[in-house]
């Protein structure tokens, strides 16, 4: 027994966002920080499996959930200054990773619709030029309970394929193998949001950001993965909330978990956000407004964080001038 707990220890040793865990329980965690923590992988509960199979929760039912059955994983990581969820590396039954997924669909000659769509966009990106081996498939899709209806999220591993493929995006709409998404699309997307910005503004926003687009009227979003992150060890706490405007001084780090905008600012050094509705956000040289929550580490470095809790309510990136 301990040989087999110490095999699984190797085989799970590594921990990318995107990808899912699962345990005996029938629990499935979607992984939302690279490597280990005390031995967890930080994530967030998915996905419950029911006398009827696999079922999706909510924020609140997945932390009422564990409350109540499952205290265990829930964890305070001091490293993030914030409450989510974490499972042992010994409580790691299946490992769900999104290339080997992709990779399994590609070589599949079955499909049901949903993988269809997903195939037929790789066959593009591929004949675009994109590396398929450097590209996976999460959500619904990468434990095989997507509907008829189920969106395609794309996972790019790697900075540089990742904006290969938001340039491919663009190239591909403008050649009709690809639609822009449509009036209703916006409007799903931005109720599913639940963020704090107007629906003009969440469009005007996401329409530059080249990372969604439509397929067989089904739409996709494109993730970026930096595998070759090491995480930050840096402990930073909370010093309460913050709303101020600023200028954007570097955005190369703009599509990354968490998201960072390096601000020209006199004691801000940046804006760090974890949640998804602000990746992409703002480009070098723009100003923004920003509310969230002031942190500083112990050696004095200040940053501004949108996504301090899932939802982040009235916590936001947005673009003043261009």
């Amino acid at each position: 027994m301990a040989r087999f707990c110490r095999a699984l220890v190797g085989c799970f040793s590594m921990f990318f966002a995107k990808d899912f865990i699962e345990t005996a329980e029938g629990l499935i965690f979607a992984v939302v920080e690279q490597g280990l923590e005390g031995g967890k992988a930080l994530c967030f509960l998915r996905y419950v499996f029911t006398p009827s199979g696999w079922k999706k929760v909510a924020t609140e039912q997945a932390n009422h959930l564990l409350q109540q059955q499952y205290p265990d994983y829930l964890h305070y990581s001091p490293v993030l200054d914030a409450h989510l969820h974490a499972v042992a590396v010994d409580k790691i039954v299946k490992h769900h990773q999104p290339k080997h997924r992709l990779q399994q669909l590609m070589q599949s000659s079955r499909h049901d619709a949903v993988e269809r769509d997903l195939f037929r966009l790789c066959e593009l990106f591929g004949q675009y030029g994109l590396d398929l081996a450097q590209t996976g498939v999460t959500g619904s899709i990468l434990i095989g309970v997507q509907s008829q209806g189920s969106d395609i999220d794309l996972v790019c591993y790697g900075r540089d394929v990742f904006h290969q493929c938001r340039v491919i995006t663009r190239e591909l709409i403008e050649l009709g193998y690809l639609q822009n998404l449509n009036a209703l699309d916006w409007r799903q997307s931005y109720q599913r949001r639940l963020c704090d910005l107007s629906f003009d503004e969440y469009v005007w926003h996401e329409r530059r950001k080249c990372n969604k687009a439509v397929i067989n009227g089904r739409k996709f979003d494109l993730n970026f993965i930096d595998h070759d992150l090491s995480p930050e060890a840096v402990v930073y706490q909370k010093c309460g909330t913050i709303t101020l405007q600023c200028r954007v001084s570097d955005d190369t780090h703009a599509f990354d978990y968490p998201a960072e905008f390096k601000i020209a600012h006199q004691q801000i050094r940046s804006i760090v956000s974890f949640t998804a509705t602000y990746t992409g956000q703002a480009l070098s040289g723009e100003l923004v407004e920003v509310s969230g929550v002031l942190e500083q580490s112990a050696q004095g470095v200040k940053r501004i964080v949108v996504g301090s809790s899932r939802e982040a309510h009235g916590e936001y990136i947005k673009v003043v001038q261009c």
